[in-house]
């Protein structure tokens, strides 16, 4: 890699691409921080709810001794169950809307600096009107635009994935008070 040419640039940049990459980067580690919490808590959650299912299929019908989020409900009860249920679908897409709008506004962001930069370059040019001052001076503000892009695919990405393990946890609980509420009235 040549750190020469990354100077450069740095030093060569306006304001605007400055602020442009700040806000990338934010939104890069925020994204990143999304995916983290959310995947770390609902594989937990998925591991609990899981091994809960596993006790219902199995016949026993006391929760009490599971980490079930539905243990907290004392009574077969289908409406509160169901709260619950909800809750904890809250919490699980918690950050689901910032990743939509990382996803959707970090390409926008990147080509407003390129577009910022190239008006700058046309700007400054006055009567050097050199390909070889131009062709440097543009891929410099293309930077921004790719930038934008590489921040944009991941949150999209993570977006997915975390809607992807919300429903499976929302599904394994789905199942979890069918289970319940089928064993309530067969006794």
């Amino acid at each position: 890699m040549d750190f020469q040419a990354i100077f450069h640039f740095f030093d060569n940049t306006s304001l605007v691409t400055y602020v442009v990459l700040v806000w990338l980067s934010m939104y890069f580690i925020l994204s990143f921080s999304i995916l983290f919490s959310r995947l770390m808590l609902i594989n937990k959650w998925i591991q609990n709810e899981s091994q809960a299912l596993e006790a219902l299929m199995k016949g026993e019908n006391d929760l009490s001794q599971s980490a079930s989020v539905l243990k907290k409900c004392k009574e077969i009860d289908e409406t509160k169950m169901n709260i619950y249920k909800n809750s904890v679908e809250k919490k699980a897409t918690i950050g689901l809307t910032w990743l939509s709008i990382v996803a959707s506004t970090s390409p926008f962001i990147g080509l407003f600096g390129t577009v910022i930069s190239i008006l700058e370059t046309f700007g400054g040019l006055e009567m050097q009107n050199s390909l070889s001052i131009i062709a440097p001076k543009i891929s410099e503000a293309l930077v921004a635009t790719g930038c934008g892009i590489l921040v944009a695919i991941p949150a999209y990405s993570f977006h997915l994935i975390i809607k992807r393990k919300a429903y499976e946890l929302i599904n394994i609980l789905d199942s979890e008070i069918k289970l319940l509420i089928s064993n309530f009235s067969k006794a």
